[in-house]
């Protein structure tokens, strides 16, 4: 540590000794630098830091060295002493320290060491955040009056740009999302960003305002930069910053009128990738923003610096610029009650104002996009991009259409459109790459697009008809672009695949953009669909007449991306529902009377035809590619859940004459492809490509994958449709190839898993419960038969370590994890008993495998799988007989050491995905989970303890198997500790009482993970240890308040083998959470849990926590010091009315005690 500043007589540091440590300090900086002992350079930079108030020094080194870093160090030292000795400190020690902060930066405004300026800028800002709440006005006052000063230009420009500057580091500072940290409670924090949004963010926003417009001509009436440039930059960089603030303190207000411009109206969660903040300062900001004129002067600004500049192409990437256009960009997205209720008048004015100048950056288009080619900088035009955006977010089509139209001979959709298509264009014609600037446009008009045409439910909003005429063209030149890309794609060879922009895109990665293309394709539906069925009928007649003698590679990259736009355009992803047909197709071809002439059948049959070919064994060898036919089953997946045997059109009520048109023609859609015409046709389609994909394309685990959890899995998500395949010759074949033979044992684990599950789901269309278990039982019968069979041979251990007859063991142990998976009441019989045939073969297998760590784990993900969807249903002696399966397997584990493994002896295991044996830990975690869930959920008709059942003691007695297999190392690996501080948290506050019941050693473990949770870096395993400790303190609390003795010695202590007392869980831990509040650092978002957990512990033991709190009193050495440490832990235990009752208003009550006491407190704490 660096020594104390020797003080002279009248109490000043000795100025040889400050001298000393300047050297000290430009000498350590200068050694970093340079890379020379950088240890002890960086020890004694800490030392300044660390030492017990070094500001003399420090402010020495500010004034005194030649050297920017040593400055910038000295500075940091004066923030980190100051935030730690704050309550130390005297009110005009706060006050003086902030003061010369203020005035160094001001006095060395023309400094060149910007970075210094800019950190005891921040230092300053940080100190008076830190005395915020204590300052009193006038206090405050007396510090702004000095950089009110600064910012009107009396001191000069360089001073003028200081005192703005520091204005923004006080807003960052004051910003939650951009404070730093202090070691103090969250709710500091918010009432400071409170507090300043409400005295004084509206007058810096004014000062800025103010500086900006006084340097304005100046700059105006030069013809080169001058200095007052960066007064400007900075002043419209603050008010953007001011802007982007997160403002709550009087934004409500009552707005009549129609809700045009309310955010709410587009809030969607459709895809989108640009920012875009909405600001709602609130009506006491419309003097500012609104009337003041401020707009008006901010785009006169710019327009004319950017005529006057036109000729530097330069001109558009300085900062005044790039700061300008931000800021009218921010402007675009003010919304809320700042406009009067005037129905929506004002608004339309502010942003007609706005696109007024707006428009001249990125109008004509096609001039535009040319002189970007030629050179000039694109930022212009991306800003316009956003700015259009921003205004298409607080506005509707139809208002916004018309604003241009005021100014110009066509609308905003008009135009919007014109400016997509021409940087389309660009993007075609130059091959661009992403990160490109037609790109970045292309991404940002498409999120304007789909903003504009998404309400909040999701459905698309309807446009005027030139809006719709917009949409068409637009849409149009898409699927042109889409195709002419796709058709380039399938000619260029391998060095050329960094020659286009989404060469060989998957379906996911595609799948953000084709969503937004939909949008715009049903905005103009009418058009859309007859152009996407002529793209097909096409491309159908192309393939066939050039068969066999014109290769198809072309036309077939061209199908791909015309499946895979169609599937958007038709049907919504549902998000695991049951997705409606979309709004704007249910609402147009009103006058398609017969069915097969509707144009979505039109599309959906040609489709599907052109898919039944893939049946055809030469069709499929000289067509359809695996490629094709992902595209092929993705399409088939998506349409199928919306027009597939659709139940949509059924107990619909008509009430208008335009309501029963719609519901004809919806009734003509869903109905053609219904149970009485053709939809079970089509599912018979659907199921046999299925069958042929799974079998005809071995290795093609994308495809496979598609098959089995898309397509399949979506048939049988519905009641009715399963009805339909259990009655199809195509699905009975499938299952029955499935049960009894080999043939789908080419495809991989999750795939045997996924088709086993879609299989049992399936059961659920038999006609009645028993049909539905004698389903399952065919169908897993066999499988269960061979794994009885096996266990049961005298050589088993021999014939077990065959390779095929492990790879057997292993396909069947996934199918039956994906049988189990798919319980549901009208099956659980079936899979009950499938679970109870193989029980003691699953215990034999876990014997004979215990050294073939992916069998054992199978064995274990199945019997979690089993009991996770079994446990619930069943009754009380079956859930003995469970949970008796499950203490054998455990023991079972155990007793072979199976996962008990130390990192020291492999470095193969510092990989979390190299670690087979930790995922076996994981699911024993699991499975202990699955049967607590039996006390949360149950369904059966009797309760378990008629067996004597207890759940709780199961699960504990688990507990004291798999903890000595769970090492404190192994506890380290992030997957592994969650799962098992949440099975711990929940037991703990579910099952207290049980704690009394653990013998001493598996206490003592539960103990040491306990420890080691609160100490863990992730707050959710923090809090999850809290949570635990709340409950154990609480309930030992109320039980020993009712006479009992609740956690009994594990709540004393117990003496140890030595005969030294232990001391108890609930001493330990309310010292280990006293050290934890008061002298370590940790996340705000834990004061509240740990106050929780502090206060019923205080309860507890109320005389060990008199004992610390007497200890923190006498070691304090200064009698100030001590009669607020005094004060404060009496306020602790009494302020607010706190009660000794734990209920919800006294935990309330105390945490905000906490809060109050680690403001108080904490400071002068952690310089002891």
């Amino acid at each position: 540590m660096m020594q104390q500043q020797q003080q002279t007589g009248d109490g000043l540091p000795d100025l040889a000794q400050l001298q000393s440590t300047m050297h000290a300090i430009e000498l350590a900086c200068s050694s970093i630098q340079m890379h020379i002992n950088p240890a002890a350079a960086e020890a004694t930079i800490l030392s300044l830091n660390q030492s017990s108030q070094p500001y003399k020094a420090c402010q020495f080194i500010l004034e005194n060295s030649q050297m920017g870093m040593a400055k910038f160090q000295a500075a940091a030292a004066i923030r980190d002493a100051a935030i730690r000795e704050w309550s130390l400190l005297t009110s005009d020690d706060k006050r003086s320290l902030i003061s010369f902060c203020l005035c160094y930066v001001m006095q060395h405004a023309g400094s060149p060491e910007g970075y210094v300026l800019a950190k005891v800028s921040s230092v300053a800002a940080q100190l008076m955040k830190r005395g915020w709440i204590d300052f009193t006005a006038a206090e405050k006052e007396t510090f702004f009056y000095q950089i009110n000063q600064a910012i009107l230009g009396i001191h000069g420009v360089d001073v003028q740009f200081s005192g703005v500057n520091f204005l923004e580091s006080m807003v960052s500072e004051f910003s939650p999302s951009t404070s730093t940290a202090m070691g103090l409670p969250r709710e500091f924090h918010e009432q400071c960003r409170m507090l300043l949004e409400k005295d004084y963010v509206k007058t810096f926003y004014c000062w800025a305002q103010n500086a900006a417009v006084s340097v304005t001509r100046r700059i105006t009436d030069s013809n080169t930069e001058v200095p007052e440039v960066k007064v400007c930059t900075a002043a419209l960089r603050l008010m953007l910053q001011i802007l982007n603030w997160d403002f709550r303190y009087n934004t409500t207000g009552t707005k009549g009128g129609r809700n045009v411009f309310s955010p709410g109206v587009r809030a969607h969660s459709s895809p989108k990738k640009s920012d875009c903040t909405i600001v709602q300062p609130g009506p006491a900001w419309h003097d500012v923003l609104i009337s003041s004129g401020h707009v008006g002067w901010l785009l006169g600004l710019y327009a004319t610096l950017r005529e006057k500049f036109s000729h530097g192409g330069y001109w558009l990437d300085c900062p005044l610029a790039v700061s300008a256009r931000k800021l009218i960009i921010q402007f675009c997205s003010l919304t809320g009650t700042i406009f009067l209720s005037d129905d929506g008048q004002m608004q339309e004015h502010h942003l007609l104002q706005l696109l007024s100048g707006i428009i001249q950056w990125i109008d004509p288009p096609d001039a535009v996009s040319q002189a970007i080619e030629d050179g000039k900088s694109e930022s212009e035009l991306l800003d316009g991009c956003r700015a259009l955006l921003s205004i298409a977010t607080v506005t509707n089509p139809i208002v916004l259409d018309n604003l241009l139209k005021s100014i110009r001979p066509f609308g905003t959709l008009a135009f919007l459109s014109t400016l997509m298509c021409q940087v389309v264009k660009v993007l075609l014609t130059r091959n661009c790459e992403e990160g490109t600037w037609s790109w970045d446009a292309r991404d940002i008009l498409l999120d304007t697009w789909t903003i504009l045409l998404v309400d909040s439910t999701g459905g698309t909003v309807l446009l005027p008809p030139e809006g719709i005429n917009a949409a068409a063209n637009l849409f149009a030149l898409i699927v042109d672009s889409e195709l002419k890309v796709a058709s380039a794609s399938s000619m260029s060879g391998d060095d050329d695949d960094d020659d286009l922009y989404y060469l060989q895109a998957s379906i996911i990665a595609m799948d953000e953009r084709l969503s937004s293309y939909a949008f715009i394709a049903r905005a103009a539906i009418d058009v859309a669909i007859p152009l996407l069925t002529s793209q097909f009928s096409e491309r159908f007649a192309m393939l066939h007449q050039g068969r066999g003698t014109v290769d198809p590679t072309r036309t077939l990259e061209e199908l791909y991306s015309l499946l895979l736009i169609t599937g958007h355009v038709l049907a919504d992803e549902g998000e695991g529902e049951t997705p409606l047909v979309p709004n704007t197709i249910q609402t147009h071809f009103l006058d398609t009377v017969e069915a097969d002439k509707h144009p979505v059948v039109v599309l959906s049959i040609s489709i599907i035809k052109f898919a039944q070919q893939s049946l055809d064994p030469e069709m499929r060898a000289s067509v359809f590619s695996p490629r094709l036919m992902e595209a092929v089953i993705w399409f088939l997946a998506r349409w199928s859940r919306t027009f597939l045997l659709s139940e949509e059109i059924r107990d619909s009520t008509l009430n208008s004459g335009y309501q029963q048109q719609q519901q004809h023609s919806k009734k003509a859609l869903l109905g053609f492809f219904g149970e009485n015409y053709q939809g079970k046709f089509v599912l018979d389609i659907i199921v046999r490509i299925s069958v042929t994909t799974l079998l005809s394309y071995p290795g093609e685990k994308d495809l496979q994958e598609l098959t089995c959890s898309k397509l399949l899995h979506a048939l049988v998500r519905r009641k009715n449709i399963c009805g339909q395949l259990v009655q199809l010759d195509s699905w009975r074949e499938l299952a029955n190839a499935f049960a009894n033979e080999q043939t789908f044992f080419v495809l991989n684990s999750s795939n045997q898993r996924s088709l086993a599950q879609t299989l049992v789901l399936s059961a659920s269309g038999m006609g009645n419960s028993g049909a539905s278990n004698q389903y399952v039982r065919n169908l897993m019968g066999h499988m269960t038969k061979y794994l009885v069979e096996l266990s049961n041979k005298r050589d088993l251990k021999n014939v077990a370590q065959q390779p095929d007859v492990i790879l057997q063991v292993s396909i069947l142990l996934e199918r039956l994890r994906g049988a189990a998976s798919a319980s549901e009441p009208r099956t659980q019989r079936a899979l009950y008993e499938m679970g109870l045939s193989v029980m003691n073969p699953i215990l034999v297998l876990l014997e004979v495998y215990k050294h073939e760590s992916a069998v054992v784990y199978l064995l274990l993900k199945f019997v979690v799988d089993l009991v996770d969807g079994q446990i619930s249903y069943l009754e009380s002696q079956e859930t003995a007989v469970v949970v008796d399966f499950c203490m054998r397997l455990l023991q079972l584990y155990s007793s072979h050491n199976i996962g008990k493994i130390s990192l020291s002896l492999s470095s193969s295991l510092l990989s979390e995905a190299e670690t087979e044996q930790y995922k076996d830990l994981r699911a024993l975690l699991q499975l202990l989970s699955s049967l607590c869930s039996k006390d949360l959920v149950d369904f059966s008709s009797d309760s378990i303890e008629t067996q004597g059942t207890n759940i709780s003691e199961v699960v504990y007695f688990g507990l004291h198997i798999v903890t000595p297999l769970i090492s404190l190392d192994l506890l380290k690996y992030p997957k592994l500790c969650h799962d098992y501080f949440s099975l711990l948290s929940h037991l703990l506050e579910v099952y207290p009482e049980t704690v009394a019941q653990l013998n001493k050693e598996a206490f003592g473990r539960v103990l040491g993970t306990l420890d080691f949770g609160l100490r863990h870096q992730d707050t959710e395993v923090v809090n999850m240890c809290l949570s635990a400790l709340k409950a154990l303190a609480s309930y030992h609390y109320k039980e020993t308040g009712a006479g009992k003795t609740g956690l009994g010695s594990h709540a004393s202590g117990v003496e140890d083998s030595s005969g030294n007392m232990q001391e108890g869980i609930l001493s330990r831990f309310l010292q280990l959470l006293m050290q934890l509040l008061l002298f370590e650092d940790y996340s705000p978002d834990l004061v509240g849990p740990a106050a929780d957990a502090l206060f019923p512990l205080i309860l507890c033991e109320q005389v060990l926590y008199q004992k610390l709190a007497s200890e923190l009193i006498e070691r304090q050495t200064n009698p100030t010091l001590r009669s607020r440490m005094a004060s404060a832990l009496q306020s602790l235990t009494s302020a607010n009315q706190l009660s000794s009752a734990l209920d919800r208003m006294n935990y309330q009550r105390f945490r905000k005690n906490m809060n109050n006491f680690l403001i108080e407190v904490r400071g002068f704490l952690r310089t002891m």
